[in-house]
């Protein structure tokens, strides 16, 4: 029968042998330790336009960021607003992806619990607590989350007051039989792609459903004379070119559900299908990951 160690906790700002760039490295190699998930390192000490540097830059498979800022000791007010500041910069330099600030801190202050926690519903915020533990001759880092990012409700998931469920009949008042028809085609065209994937009545937008479920890489937008067409997929002038090539109208790129929206009148999703069918094939594409 083993014996039980107990182990031994090191506080690393006062350690002579533990520095904060061993920390970095150690996480560098292995960013799960963090317990973010399946994450993967894209830069260290990456330069910040006059603001110094970043201790790591991670993402997961969602192409989704996180700016990751290292603090050996107790939070202060410096570093959450380093790491703010590097959360702004990188989300404002790369809009395609989503972003989240990480703070990762040997101690994190009921103080600063309360201050991060004011800010959490309108910044994407992590912070984790770190402890360097020693048992008998072996380091071990133990990362624990102590405040968590705010989930908010999304539409693609139908978690959002949008999704209220309705029926053909609602959309062919509000919108018109005319328009409803061409969400019919559309969807025959997405039926190349994926046969199983059926129309789900909303209230503002028809998404797709898949055994039951939400699976909205593109939703329709009926309206009495045209409908649009929400095809989620990151910006790209190559992107823009086909559209544009293809002689579909674009109304918008929408930067904060990386979705584009094209208006498209009756004779266009005939005249324009091989065009449409390839954006919705990347939009599905890019969902499936």
């Amino acid at each position: 029968m083993s014996g039980y160690v107990k182990p031994e906790r090191l506080w690393l700002k006062a350690h002579p042998d533990y520095s904060e760039k061993w920390v970095q490295k150690i996480i560098a190699d292995d960013p799960s330790v963090l317990g973010l998930g399946d994450l993967v390192l894209r830069d260290q000490e990456r330069i910040q336009p006059r603001a110094g540097r970043l201790d790591l830059l991670l993402q997961d498979a969602d192409r989704r960021r996180f700016e990751v800022e290292l603090q050996l000791g107790a939070t202060d007010e410096a570093h959450i607003i380093r790491t703010i500041e590097y959360w702004d910069i990188e989300r404002k330099r790369y809009p395609q992806y989503d972003h989240c600030a990480v703070l990762v801190a040997e101690d994190v202050t009921s103080r600063f619990l309360s201050v991060i926690s004011l800010f959490n519903g309108t910044i994407p915020f992590i912070a984790l607590q770190m402890q360097a533990l020693r048992i008998g001759s072996q380091i071990t880092l133990v990362f624990t989350t102590v405040v968590n990012e705010l989930v908010r409700g999304l539409i693609d998931e139908d978690e959002d007051a949008e999704s209220e469920p309705t029926d053909r009949s609602y959309w062919e008042v509000r919108a018109s039989k005319t328009t409803l028809h061409l969400a019919d085609e559309l969807l025959q065209i997405v039926h190349r792609i994926d046969a199983s994937l059926q129309l789900k009545y909303n209230k503002f937008y028809i998404g797709l459903s898949k055994e039951g479920q939400p699976y909205n890489f593109v939703q329709f937008k009926p309206k009495k004379n045209w409908i649009i067409l929400e095809a989620k997929l990151p910006q790209s002038d190559d992107l823009d070119t086909k559209i544009e090539n293809a002689g579909i109208e674009a109304l918008e790129y929408v930067k904060s559900w990386n979705r584009y929206r094209l208006k498209l009148l009756p004779a266009d999703v005939a005249s324009k299908k091989s065009a449409l069918e390839e954006l919705i094939r990347l939009a599905h594409d890019y969902r499936s990951g």
